[in-house]
Protein backbone atom coordinates (compact mmCIF):
# COMPACT_ATOMS: atom_id res chain seq x y z
CA UNK A 1 0.00 0.00 0.00
CA UNK A 2 1.05 3.76 -0.73
CA UNK A 3 1.24 5.77 2.43
CA UNK A 4 1.45 9.68 2.77
CA UNK A 5 2.74 10.99 6.17
CA UNK A 6 2.63 14.63 7.36
CA UNK A 7 5.32 16.22 8.92
CA UNK A 8 9.00 17.05 9.03
CA UNK A 9 10.11 16.57 12.51
CA UNK A 10 11.83 13.72 14.48
CA UNK A 11 8.68 12.17 15.19
CA UNK A 12 7.65 11.90 11.81
CA UNK A 13 11.09 10.02 11.01
CA UNK A 14 10.18 7.72 13.73
CA UNK A 15 7.27 6.87 12.22
CA UNK A 16 8.30 6.05 9.30
CA UNK A 17 11.22 4.35 10.34
CA UNK A 18 8.82 1.72 11.75
CA UNK A 19 6.61 1.87 9.04
CA UNK A 20 9.47 0.92 6.78
CA UNK A 21 9.11 -2.26 8.41
CA UNK A 22 5.52 -3.53 7.73
CA UNK A 23 4.99 -5.82 4.93
CA UNK A 24 2.28 -3.79 4.06
CA UNK A 25 4.06 -1.10 2.84
CA UNK A 26 5.10 -0.52 -0.81
CA UNK A 27 5.47 2.95 -1.02
CA UNK A 28 5.65 6.16 1.52
CA UNK A 29 5.63 9.53 0.80
CA UNK A 30 6.84 12.00 3.29
CA UNK A 31 5.69 15.54 3.02
CA UNK A 32 7.88 17.49 3.13
CA UNK A 33 9.74 15.28 5.61
CA UNK A 34 13.26 15.94 6.65
CA UNK A 35 16.96 14.97 5.76
CA UNK A 36 16.79 11.38 7.55
CA UNK A 37 13.07 10.61 6.27
CA UNK A 38 15.10 11.30 2.69
CA UNK A 39 16.95 8.03 3.42
CA UNK A 40 14.09 5.90 4.12
CA UNK A 41 11.37 7.25 1.83
CA UNK A 42 10.43 9.99 -0.64
CA UNK A 43 10.19 13.27 0.33
CA UNK A 44 7.55 15.17 -1.45
CA UNK A 45 7.05 19.11 -1.73
CA UNK A 46 3.25 19.88 -0.50
CA UNK A 47 1.63 22.95 1.02
CA UNK A 48 0.16 20.81 3.63
CA UNK A 49 -2.77 24.06 4.86
CA UNK A 50 -3.51 23.84 0.94
CA UNK A 51 -6.05 20.96 1.35
CA UNK A 52 -7.24 20.90 -2.54
CA UNK A 53 -2.94 20.33 -3.12
CA UNK A 54 -2.80 17.44 -0.96
CA UNK A 55 -6.12 15.58 -2.30
CA UNK A 56 -4.44 16.47 -5.61
CA UNK A 57 -1.18 14.74 -4.98
CA UNK A 58 -3.71 11.37 -3.15
CA UNK A 59 -5.55 11.09 -6.22
CA UNK A 60 -2.62 11.29 -8.54
CA UNK A 61 -0.18 9.15 -6.71
CA UNK A 62 -3.34 6.53 -5.58
CA UNK A 63 -2.21 6.85 -2.03
CA UNK A 64 -4.35 3.98 0.39
CA UNK A 65 -3.34 6.04 3.73
CA UNK A 66 -2.49 9.20 5.39
CA UNK A 67 -0.84 9.32 8.26
CA UNK A 68 -0.82 13.33 9.94
CA UNK A 69 1.88 13.99 12.39
CA UNK A 70 1.81 17.59 13.47
CA UNK A 71 -1.32 19.00 15.48
CA UNK A 72 -1.27 21.93 13.03
CA UNK A 73 -3.11 20.43 9.95
CA UNK A 74 -5.43 18.63 12.13
CA UNK A 75 -6.52 21.41 13.71
CA UNK A 76 -6.44 22.92 10.45
CA UNK A 77 -8.83 20.57 8.59
CA UNK A 78 -6.90 18.68 6.91
CA UNK A 79 -7.96 15.13 8.24
CA UNK A 80 -11.46 16.31 7.48
CA UNK A 81 -10.64 17.33 3.80
CA UNK A 82 -9.24 13.92 2.73
CA UNK A 83 -12.01 12.01 4.21
CA UNK A 84 -14.05 13.79 2.98
CA UNK A 85 -12.45 12.89 -0.57
CA UNK A 86 -12.58 9.76 0.21
CA UNK A 87 -9.00 8.75 1.97
CA UNK A 88 -8.60 6.64 4.48
CA UNK A 89 -6.46 9.28 7.45
CA UNK A 90 -5.32 8.72 10.70
CA UNK A 91 -6.01 11.50 12.84
CA UNK A 92 -8.61 13.10 14.70
CA UNK A 93 -10.71 15.45 12.75
CA UNK A 94 -10.52 19.37 13.03
CA UNK A 95 -13.30 19.50 15.73
CA UNK A 96 -11.74 16.83 17.87
CA UNK A 97 -8.30 18.06 17.81
CA UNK A 98 -9.61 21.00 19.77
CA UNK A 99 -8.83 18.99 22.68
CA UNK A 100 -5.15 20.30 21.56
CA UNK A 101 -6.27 23.82 19.44
CA UNK A 102 -8.09 25.18 22.73
CA UNK A 103 -6.78 24.95 26.17
CA UNK A 104 -10.33 26.64 27.04
CA UNK A 105 -12.08 24.01 24.88
CA UNK A 106 -10.97 21.17 27.11
CA UNK A 107 -11.24 22.84 30.42
CA UNK A 108 -14.74 22.89 29.41
CA UNK A 109 -14.86 19.52 28.67
CA UNK A 110 -13.21 18.69 31.68
CA UNK A 111 -15.72 20.60 34.06
CA UNK A 112 -18.82 18.69 31.99
CA UNK A 113 -17.45 15.61 32.37
CA UNK A 114 -16.03 15.43 36.05
CA UNK A 115 -12.45 15.31 34.67
CA UNK A 116 -9.93 15.87 37.14
CA UNK A 117 -7.46 18.96 36.18
CA UNK A 118 -6.00 21.68 37.41
CA UNK A 119 -8.45 24.47 38.46
CA UNK A 120 -8.40 27.36 35.96
CA UNK A 121 -9.49 31.25 34.77
CA UNK A 122 -10.09 32.12 30.81
CA UNK A 123 -9.11 35.56 29.96
CA UNK A 124 -9.12 37.47 26.50
CA UNK A 125 -7.90 40.72 27.70
CA UNK A 126 -4.21 41.42 29.39
CA UNK A 127 -6.09 43.85 31.98
CA UNK A 128 -8.39 41.01 33.10
CA UNK A 129 -5.63 38.74 32.91
CA UNK A 130 -2.89 40.62 35.00
CA UNK A 131 -5.73 41.66 37.87
CA UNK A 132 -6.40 38.34 38.42
CA UNK A 133 -2.96 36.67 38.85
CA UNK A 134 -1.93 39.62 41.17
CA UNK A 135 -5.09 38.64 43.22
CA UNK A 136 -4.66 35.29 43.58
CA UNK A 137 -0.63 35.07 43.37
CA UNK A 138 2.42 32.56 42.45
CA UNK A 139 3.35 30.39 41.40
CA UNK A 140 0.75 29.63 38.60
CA UNK A 141 0.99 27.97 35.42
CA UNK A 142 -0.17 30.18 32.11
CA UNK A 143 -0.33 29.05 28.87
CA UNK A 144 -1.49 30.50 25.55
CA UNK A 145 -4.81 29.40 24.33
CA UNK A 146 -3.70 27.54 20.86
CA UNK A 147 -1.14 26.03 19.38
CA UNK A 148 2.46 27.16 20.13
CA UNK A 149 4.34 23.89 19.35
CA UNK A 150 4.99 22.79 23.18
CA UNK A 151 6.66 26.76 24.37
CA UNK A 152 3.27 28.54 25.03
CA UNK A 153 3.68 27.50 28.67
CA UNK A 154 5.17 29.48 31.25
CA UNK A 155 5.25 28.34 34.75
CA UNK A 156 5.82 31.09 36.77
CA UNK A 157 7.39 30.76 40.34
CA UNK A 158 7.68 34.90 40.95
CA UNK A 159 5.04 37.64 40.21
CA UNK A 160 6.99 39.14 37.45
CA UNK A 161 7.83 36.16 35.19
CA UNK A 162 4.07 35.39 35.56
CA UNK A 163 3.19 38.91 34.46
CA UNK A 164 6.15 38.86 31.57
CA UNK A 165 4.68 35.62 30.04
CA UNK A 166 0.74 37.58 30.07
CA UNK A 167 2.96 40.74 28.03
CA UNK A 168 4.31 38.65 25.48
CA UNK A 169 1.06 36.52 24.95
CA UNK A 170 -1.78 39.63 24.63
CA UNK A 171 1.13 41.83 23.22
CA UNK A 172 3.75 39.51 21.02
CA UNK A 173 1.66 36.87 20.45
CA UNK A 174 -1.22 36.03 17.73
CA UNK A 175 -3.42 39.05 17.85
CA UNK A 176 -6.86 38.14 19.26
CA UNK A 177 -5.30 35.37 21.67
CA UNK A 178 -6.47 34.41 24.82
CA UNK A 179 -5.06 33.18 27.84
CA UNK A 180 -5.90 30.11 30.40
CA UNK A 181 -4.29 30.73 34.16
CA UNK A 182 -4.34 27.79 35.64
CA UNK A 183 -2.96 26.83 39.76
CA UNK A 184 0.05 24.91 39.81
CA UNK A 185 0.22 21.16 40.40
CA UNK A 186 2.68 19.41 42.66
CA UNK A 187 3.61 15.96 41.63
CA UNK A 188 5.61 13.75 38.98
CA UNK A 189 4.25 13.92 35.46
CA UNK A 190 3.90 11.17 33.08
CA UNK A 191 2.91 11.18 29.02
CA UNK A 192 0.00 8.29 28.42
CA UNK A 193 -0.96 7.29 24.88
CA UNK A 194 -4.04 5.80 23.62
CA UNK A 195 -5.11 4.56 20.40
CA UNK A 196 -8.91 5.82 20.29
CA UNK A 197 -12.06 5.15 18.44
CA UNK A 198 -15.29 6.94 19.30
CA UNK A 199 -15.42 5.28 23.25
CA UNK A 200 -13.33 2.71 22.64
CA UNK A 201 -9.35 2.88 23.19
CA UNK A 202 -6.71 1.22 23.77
CA UNK A 203 -3.54 2.28 25.97
CA UNK A 204 -0.48 2.75 23.54
CA UNK A 205 2.52 3.10 25.95
CA UNK A 206 3.78 5.33 28.41
CA UNK A 207 6.92 8.00 28.81
CA UNK A 208 8.73 10.89 30.31
CA UNK A 209 9.77 13.73 28.93
CA UNK A 210 12.29 16.92 29.75
CA UNK A 211 10.49 20.44 28.45
CA UNK A 212 12.93 22.56 29.98
CA UNK A 213 15.99 23.75 27.78
CA UNK A 214 19.11 23.00 30.44
CA UNK A 215 20.14 20.00 32.65
CA UNK A 216 18.33 20.75 36.39
CA UNK A 217 15.27 21.76 34.32
CA UNK A 218 16.08 24.96 34.26
CA UNK A 219 15.79 27.49 31.35
CA UNK A 220 13.23 28.32 28.94
CA UNK A 221 10.10 25.64 28.16
CA UNK A 222 10.93 23.77 24.30
CA UNK A 223 9.07 21.15 22.28
CA UNK A 224 10.77 18.77 24.10
CA UNK A 225 14.58 18.01 24.98
CA UNK A 226 14.57 14.43 25.27
CA UNK A 227 12.22 11.42 26.66
CA UNK A 228 12.31 7.68 28.47
CA UNK A 229 9.66 4.67 28.11
CA UNK A 230 8.16 3.38 30.29
CA UNK A 231 8.13 6.34 33.24
CA UNK A 232 8.69 3.82 35.82
CA UNK A 233 5.90 5.19 37.35
CA UNK A 234 2.74 3.51 36.44
CA UNK A 235 1.03 0.54 38.54
CA UNK A 236 -2.25 -1.26 37.97
CA UNK A 237 -4.02 0.98 40.01
CA UNK A 238 -2.66 4.12 38.49
CA UNK A 239 -3.46 2.85 34.93
CA UNK A 240 -7.30 2.15 36.32
CA UNK A 241 -7.27 5.54 38.02
CA UNK A 242 -6.20 7.12 34.37
CA UNK A 243 -8.74 5.24 32.02
CA UNK A 244 -11.47 5.25 34.25
CA UNK A 245 -11.36 8.94 35.54
CA UNK A 246 -9.71 10.47 32.80
CA UNK A 247 -9.45 8.91 29.22
CA UNK A 248 -12.84 7.01 29.78
CA UNK A 249 -14.72 10.59 30.40
CA UNK A 250 -13.14 12.17 27.49
CA UNK A 251 -13.51 9.96 24.91
CA UNK A 252 -17.42 9.56 26.33
CA UNK A 253 -17.88 13.67 25.84
CA UNK A 254 -16.39 13.67 22.68
CA UNK A 255 -19.16 11.59 21.70
CA UNK A 256 -21.88 13.55 23.29
CA UNK A 257 -20.36 16.61 21.56
CA UNK A 258 -20.79 15.00 18.11
CA UNK A 259 -17.52 15.18 17.84
CA UNK A 260 -15.79 11.22 18.38
CA UNK A 261 -12.05 11.21 18.75
CA UNK A 262 -10.37 8.83 16.23
CA UNK A 263 -6.37 8.94 16.60
CA UNK A 264 -3.74 8.81 19.08
CA UNK A 265 -4.84 10.94 22.38
CA UNK A 266 -1.74 11.67 24.55
CA UNK A 267 -2.90 12.95 27.96
CA UNK A 268 -0.15 15.29 30.01
CA UNK A 269 -0.66 14.00 33.66
CA UNK A 270 0.16 15.50 37.18
CA UNK A 271 0.36 12.59 39.87
CA UNK A 272 -1.05 14.63 42.71
CA UNK A 273 -1.63 13.63 45.99
CA UNK A 274 -5.01 13.40 45.46
CA UNK A 275 -4.29 11.02 42.23
CA UNK A 276 -3.35 11.77 38.53
CA UNK A 277 -4.82 15.08 37.10
CA UNK A 278 -5.13 16.22 33.74
CA UNK A 279 -2.72 19.05 32.65
CA UNK A 280 -3.03 19.20 28.73
CA UNK A 281 -4.35 16.98 25.86
CA UNK A 282 -2.42 16.73 22.44
CA UNK A 283 -4.19 15.02 19.86
CA UNK A 284 -1.52 13.37 17.71
CA UNK A 285 2.10 11.31 19.07
CA UNK A 286 4.50 13.38 21.28
CA UNK A 287 7.97 14.57 20.19
CA UNK A 288 10.31 13.37 21.57
CA UNK A 289 8.27 10.38 23.37
CA UNK A 290 7.36 9.37 19.76
CA UNK A 291 11.13 8.03 19.27
CA UNK A 292 11.13 6.13 22.67
CA UNK A 293 7.77 4.17 21.94
CA UNK A 294 8.25 3.55 18.69
CA UNK A 295 11.73 2.29 19.41
CA UNK A 296 10.14 0.01 21.78
CA UNK A 297 6.97 -0.70 19.94
CA UNK A 298 6.58 -4.32 18.40
CA UNK A 299 4.02 -5.49 15.67
CA UNK A 300 3.21 -3.49 12.73
CA UNK A 301 2.77 0.34 13.13
CA UNK A 302 0.89 0.74 9.82
CA UNK A 303 -1.61 -2.01 10.54
CA UNK A 304 -2.58 -0.27 13.94
CA UNK A 305 -2.68 3.24 12.02
CA UNK A 306 -4.93 1.62 9.16
CA UNK A 307 -6.83 -0.06 11.17
CA UNK A 308 -8.02 2.77 13.51
CA UNK A 309 -8.41 5.02 10.19
CA UNK A 310 -11.34 2.27 9.28
CA UNK A 311 -12.30 2.47 12.76
CA UNK A 312 -11.51 -1.47 13.10
CA UNK A 313 -10.31 -2.23 16.56
CA UNK A 314 -9.89 -5.87 15.66
CA UNK A 315 -6.04 -5.81 15.38
CA UNK A 316 -3.45 -7.72 17.68
CA UNK A 317 -3.33 -5.69 20.91
CA UNK A 318 -0.60 -3.25 21.05
CA UNK A 319 2.34 -4.61 22.62
CA UNK A 320 5.91 -3.28 23.97
CA UNK A 321 9.55 -5.25 24.43
CA UNK A 322 10.21 -5.02 28.01
CA UNK A 323 13.33 -3.10 27.29
CA UNK A 324 13.40 0.89 28.07
CA UNK A 325 14.10 3.59 25.49
CA UNK A 326 15.61 6.77 25.61
CA UNK A 327 16.16 9.28 23.68
CA UNK A 328 18.35 12.60 23.43
CA UNK A 329 17.77 15.82 21.51
CA UNK A 330 20.43 17.15 19.87
CA UNK A 331 19.21 21.27 19.38
CA UNK A 332 20.89 23.99 17.71
CA UNK A 333 22.38 26.21 19.82
CA UNK A 334 20.43 29.19 20.85
CA UNK A 335 17.07 27.45 20.80
CA UNK A 336 14.05 27.63 22.16
CA UNK A 337 15.21 31.14 20.78
CA UNK A 338 16.92 32.36 18.09
CA UNK A 339 19.43 30.02 16.01
CA UNK A 340 21.60 29.56 13.07
CA UNK A 341 20.55 27.23 10.35
CA UNK A 342 22.24 25.57 7.31
CA UNK A 343 25.25 24.41 9.35
CA UNK A 344 26.43 21.18 8.36
CA UNK A 345 26.53 17.90 10.28
CA UNK A 346 29.20 15.46 10.02
CA UNK A 347 29.27 11.53 10.44
CA UNK A 348 25.29 11.30 8.96
CA UNK A 349 23.66 8.79 8.44
CA UNK A 350 25.34 6.99 11.39
CA UNK A 351 25.72 2.95 11.09
CA UNK A 352 22.23 1.40 12.44
CA UNK A 353 22.06 -1.26 14.95
CA UNK A 354 18.92 -2.92 16.62
CA UNK A 355 19.56 -1.12 19.74
CA UNK A 356 20.35 2.44 18.83
CA UNK A 357 18.85 4.80 16.13
CA UNK A 358 19.64 8.14 14.96
CA UNK A 359 16.22 10.24 14.49
CA UNK A 360 16.53 13.47 12.53
CA UNK A 361 14.43 16.14 13.01
CA UNK A 362 15.59 19.28 11.87
CA UNK A 363 17.48 18.67 9.20
CA UNK A 364 17.45 18.84 5.42
CA UNK A 365 20.27 17.64 2.34
CA UNK A 366 21.78 20.58 0.63
CA UNK A 367 24.19 20.07 -2.00
CA UNK A 368 24.99 15.85 -0.37
CA UNK A 369 25.38 17.25 3.07
CA UNK A 370 23.03 17.00 5.78
CA UNK A 371 22.70 20.36 7.32
CA UNK A 372 21.04 22.29 10.34
CA UNK A 373 17.16 23.43 9.04
CA UNK A 374 15.59 23.62 12.53
CA UNK A 375 15.30 24.32 16.46
CA UNK A 376 15.80 20.74 17.60
CA UNK A 377 17.96 18.95 15.11
CA UNK A 378 19.21 15.36 16.33
CA UNK A 379 17.27 12.70 18.67
CA UNK A 380 19.67 10.21 19.35
CA UNK A 381 17.95 7.11 20.76
CA UNK A 382 18.38 3.70 22.52
CA UNK A 383 17.42 0.86 24.01
CA UNK A 384 18.51 -1.20 27.56
CA UNK A 385 17.79 -3.65 29.63
CA UNK A 386 16.84 -0.72 32.13
CA UNK A 387 16.83 3.05 31.88
CA UNK A 388 20.54 3.23 32.88
CA UNK A 389 21.24 0.93 29.98
CA UNK A 390 19.38 2.57 27.38
CA UNK A 391 20.49 6.06 28.86
CA UNK A 392 24.63 5.20 28.55
CA UNK A 393 23.80 3.83 24.64
CA UNK A 394 22.18 7.00 23.80
CA UNK A 395 24.48 9.34 25.67
CA UNK A 396 27.44 7.04 23.46
CA UNK A 397 25.19 8.08 20.35
CA UNK A 398 25.53 11.82 21.03
CA UNK A 399 28.90 11.52 21.29
CA UNK A 400 29.29 10.66 17.63
CA UNK A 401 27.58 13.25 16.18
CA UNK A 402 30.59 15.94 15.19
CA UNK A 403 28.16 19.01 14.97
CA UNK A 404 29.74 22.18 17.31
CA UNK A 405 26.35 23.75 16.74
CA UNK A 406 24.64 21.65 18.74
CA UNK A 407 23.60 21.44 22.55
CA UNK A 408 21.50 19.21 24.56
CA UNK A 409 21.13 18.08 28.12
CA UNK A 410 22.85 15.84 29.90
CA UNK A 411 20.80 14.97 32.48
CA UNK A 412 17.97 13.49 30.52
CA UNK A 413 16.47 10.16 32.55
CA UNK A 414 18.70 11.12 35.32
CA UNK A 415 16.90 9.73 38.82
Amino acid sequence: MKVLLIGSGGREHALAWKMNQSPLLSRLFVAPGNGGTADIAENVTLDVTNHEAVRAFCCAHRVDLVVIGPEAPLVGGLSDALRGAGFDVFGPSQAAAQLEGSKQFTKQLCAQKDVPTAAHAYFDRLEDARKHVERTGVPVVIKADGLAAGKGVTVAMDMATALAALEQIFVDGTPGAGVVIEEYLEGEEVSVFALCSGTDFELFGDARDHKRAFDGDRGPNTGGMGAFSPSGLMSAELTEAICTRIIAPTLSGMQERGTPFRGILYAGLMLTEQGPKLIEYNVRFGDPECQVLMMRLQGDLLEMLLANAKSDMTVPPVRFKKDHALCVVVAAKGYPGPYETGVPISGLPVEPAADRELFQAGTKKHDGQTVSAGGRVLNACALGRDRAQARKKAYDLVERINWEGGFFRTDIGQD
